[in-house]
């Protein structure tokens, strides 16, 4: 998933019109809220089921890596480097998913997405159209609860059973792995992801609280106060206020000269 090292130039005002008309459309389209932090989210129109996908004929996608030199848990990248990572909790609705996928893309910007079992399971498609955006794909879990609360049996069955979820359908149990429910996974969480097959777990170091629904500018506002050189931002899918604030925050990384960028390219 490599992605071109000719920066991409933007236009401040476009992206932000067309921040503005994408906060509008999803307005007229959500009905109920998000509860905060929970990722699920209760639709007004839900699609019928679609067909479990699989990885088929398409080839594998990347297995995790180990970056020598990096400890088990890892909040950020090299503070050398213009790049930054944004991270989303793959959770909600699949529209506002792929609104988020195409603006990025549309930006030449790559993301990491690390998403919820339960949630590949009622939307297989996604895991598809991450890969194929030129995103980083990783583990969220099974069901988005507490893992930190958990027992070893069942915070194992909580990775491994998003793993499998994420094999079936791309082939790889995915390049990254991030505790559910906290930013930084208990000493135990890391053993039981290592012995998954994830030499890391990903954490972060900007967190956004997009989740709470502040607001686009509140949002844009925090990203934009706290992130520098190397820096992995945790946001979250499923949020109107993700959507909007996404131009805004583009534009600024471009303004920067901060490049956006998958979490394995960050760490490469």
């Amino acid at each position: 998933m490599n992605v071109s090292d000719t920066p991409v130039h933007r236009r401040s005002a476009l992206r932000a019109g067309a921040g503005a008309a994408l906060a509008a459309g999803l307005a007229a389209g959500c009905g109920d809220r998000e509860t905060a932090d929970t990722g699920a989210k209760t639709l007004t129109h839900p699609a019928p089921k679609k067909p479990a996908a699989s990885a088929g004929a398409h080839a594998p996608a990347p297995a995790p890596r180990r970056f020598p030199g990096q400890p088990v848990q890892i909040g950020h990248g090299p503070r050398d480097r213009a790049r930054v990572a944004l991270t989303f909790h793959g959770q909600g609705d699949p529209a506002i998913a792929r609104t988020v996928l195409a603006e990025a893309e549309r930006a030449g910007a790559r993301v990491t997405v690390l998403a919820v079992g339960g949630w590949l399971d009622e939307h297989p498609e996604m895991a598809r159209r991450i890969l194929d955006g030129g995103h980083d794909l990783g583990n969220h879990t099974q069901h988005h609860i507490d893992i930190s609360s958990m027992d070893e049996a069942r915070a194992y069955a909580e990775i491994t059973g998003c793993a499998q979820r994420l094999r079936r359908l791309t082939g790889s149990i995915g390049t990254w792995f991030r505790p559910s429910r906290t930013q930084y996974a208990t000493p135990l969480v890391q053993r039981l992801a290592v012995r998954a097959g994830y030499p890391h777990v990903l954490s972060y170091d900007v967190d956004s609280l997009d989740f709470t629904s502040p607001g686009a500018a509140a949002v844009t506002r925090k990203v934009a106060g706290e992130i520098r050189n190397g820096s992995v931002v945790s946001m979250h899918f499923g949020y109107a206020d993700t959507v909007a604030a996404l131009p805004l925050l583009l534009t600024e990384l471009d303004r920067r000269q901060l490049r956006a960028v998958t979490t394995t390219e960050l760490l490469t």
